[in-house]
């Protein structure tokens, strides 16, 4: 499949410029639990930032709803591995990215076939880890139901849904927002909002990720 093939299935892949790797968003608008927690003061999708900004622009409206028409698309998987494969290969300077993808900067998952579709995804791009914060365990959990696996070079990160909640005991791998920092927390309020040499998100001996508000 060529790329521009692929694209059309998929819409674009983002470069993260405070992140390692790509990364791939869907509109916040279209989350399931996260649009009914953002109506909630308190909650860690109130004030959501991929509600505002840069995210209410046409073009990213645009871009974000090509994106989801083709989640259900039956090639979208071998599609996003190719976008994917072709975006971390070496330039003609040898230059290559970091071998790193981050699945919803903005939005989320969809349903049980979006999830998948993202695990195969996986499956055919060994080379790279993958990263998941969601807050649909529900999702989740018929995903795990229906028989479906987690690849190894996945992580989910449930997200908890209150600031300063307690990470959820259901899943493995979590994220939490506070009010105040601790030692264990993402240091990227400390670098400028970059992750760094950081790549805990996607370290799957880390069971939860502390993240300050912000």
């Amino acid at each position: 499949m060529l790329i521009k093939e692929a694209q059309a299935i998929t819409g674009s892949i983002g470069y993260p410029s405070k992140m390692p790797g790509t990364s791939y968003g869907l509109s916040a608008e279209k989350c399931i639990t996260g649009s009914k927690l953002a109506q909630i003061e308190g909650s860690t999708c109130f004030n959501c930032y991929a509600l505002k900004g840069n995210y209410i622009y046409p073009s990213v409206k645009a871009a974000h709803e090509k994106r989801l028409s083709g989640i259900n698309h039956p090639a979208w998987p071998k599609a996003m591995a190719g976008m994917l494969r072709a975006a971390h290969r070496p330039n003609k300077k040898g230059e290559q990215l970091p071998p790193y993808h981050r699945w919803h900067d903005s939005g989320d998952l969809q349903s049980v076939p979006h999830l998948e579709a993202i695990c195969e995804v996986a499956r055919l791009t060994p080379e790279l880890m993958h990263w998941i914060p969601s807050r649909e365990l529900s999702i989740l959990k018929e995903f795990l139901a229906g028989g479906g696996v987690v690849p190894d070079n996945l992580i989910i990160r449930i997200s908890a849904t209150m600031v300063d909640g307690a990470p959820t005991k259901a899943w493995s791998h979590t994220s939490t927002v506070q009010t105040e920092r601790t030692e264990d927390s993402c240091p990227s309020l400390l670098q400028d909002g970059k992750c760094g040499a950081c790549r805990r998100c996607w370290d799957k001996s880390i069971q939860n990720i502390p993240y300050p508000i912000h």
